[in-house]
């Protein structure tokens, strides 16, 4: 029987990280090469079905060359604006209406996402209420999609974090400073505790430990005791400061984000223990550079996988990387797997077991 699916589109959703362009170049060669499809890449996530015409492209072999993915960033665009259902039209529909009605003016058959938590719960709601037919993709450097083991982008941000402690390692020790880097990841700790581990920190702060000022003065004066006059110090940006307050900051656009915890604790540390101390925030940095070998990988297996998905009309999924495997699951069971980490998990054991102080 003749598969019903003749044209699908590919979209990026949220912020961007490195492995996107490697995801669609899968989903190009998977759907042309295995099912003869026609595949269309929408310009700036939901934004471009809004557009009047469709801002989209059809893509073809010419435009996934080998050479893109080496490249970070989305040659799609993105974008991350919140819910369209809550943005109110001048007739009184919502851009939600117009996103849905883009996505039929465009004459697909299927859509693949590639998003965090937050841009799958909106294309599901999307899909939920304009009869679409989609297939998730999880990116985010955060690592907190649900049931999977890793997101496209996140070890690539990871390689840039530790590549981060390697360089403040001997400036740290040549003028015995303790060196604060703050790290992305949002509420969760993922980037913080993997890049400490790999980068040999000395004290690790995540948002899912609570901590106490004293437990890190102690570390600091205990390596001074065994004759080590620096310290450093890897931080998550949603660690919240001694009174248990989030320390964020308002961007230009009116939005609050996490930002300057680490300044924070450079303040505090300074005060309590005489250390001189510089403080590194790595801020986007962790979203660009060359993809990781790895991320490329899972971002080809997960778009050949997204692909295949379609073909067997295995719809409201999301493809997941578990035990060295692609396995696809409901969208609904990753969003509702929030993924942080665990305080009782192998990688905090391993920080304990090398003596890195967590801050409790």
């Amino acid at each position: 029987m003749a598969s019903p699916i003749k044209r699908i589109g590919i979209l990026t959703s949220g912020g961007d990280c490195a492995g996107l362009n490697a995801v669609i170049r899968a989903v190009v060669h998977r759907a042309i090469r295995g099912y003869g499809w026609e595949v269309y890449g929408i310009r700036r996530g939901t934004d471009g079905l809004a557009e009047r015409p469709v801002d989209a492209v059809e893509l073809s072999f010419k435009d996934v060359p080998g050479y893109l993915m080496l490249m970070s960033g989305t040659i799609l665009g993105t974008t991350s604006r919140g819910d369209p259902f809550e943005v109110k039209m001048p007739d009184g529909s919502t851009l939600a209406d117009k996103i849905i009605e883009g996505y039929h003016m465009l004459g697909l058959d299927a859509l693949i996402g590639i998003g965090g938590d937050g841009s799958m719960a909106i294309l599901q709601k999307l899909a939920d209420r304009g009869g679409w037919q989609i297939v998730g993709i999880p990116k985010t450097i955060d690592n907190d999609v649900g049931l999977t083991e890793n997101a496209v982008g996140f070890n690539t941000a990871v390689e840039v974090a530790t590549e981060a402690l390697d360089r403040l390692h001997f400036t740290a020790a040549s003028h015995s400073r303790v060196m604060i880097l703050e790290v992305m990841g949002r509420d969760a700790g993922h980037i913080a505790l993997t890049a400490g581990i790999a980068g040999a920190a000395d004290v690790i702060l995540i948002p899912e430990i609570p901590y106490s000022l004293e437990s890190i003065r102690n570390k600091i004066e205990s390596r001074r005791r065994l004759g080590k006059n620096y310290s450093q110090i890897i931080v998550s940006e949603s660690v919240r400061n001694a009174q248990g307050d989030s320390v964020t900051q308002i961007d230009p656009t009116g939005r609050t984000r996490y930002g300057g915890i680490g300044h924070y604790l450079a303040g505090r540390i300074g005060e309590m223990t005489g250390a001189e101390t510089r403080v590194t925030v790595l801020g986007h940095v962790q979203r660009g550079g060359t993809p990781s070998p790895l991320d490329r990988v899972i971002a080809s297996a997960f778009g050949v996988n997204a692909v295949d998905l379609i073909a067997k009309e295995r719809f409201n999924r999301i493809v997941t990387w578990q035990r060295r495997a692609v396995v696809d699951i409901r969208i609904a069971d990753a969003i509702a797997s929030y993924a942080s980490v665990d305080p009782n998990g192998a990688l905090v054991a391993t920080a304990r077991g090398l003596g890195v102080c967590l801050g409790d």
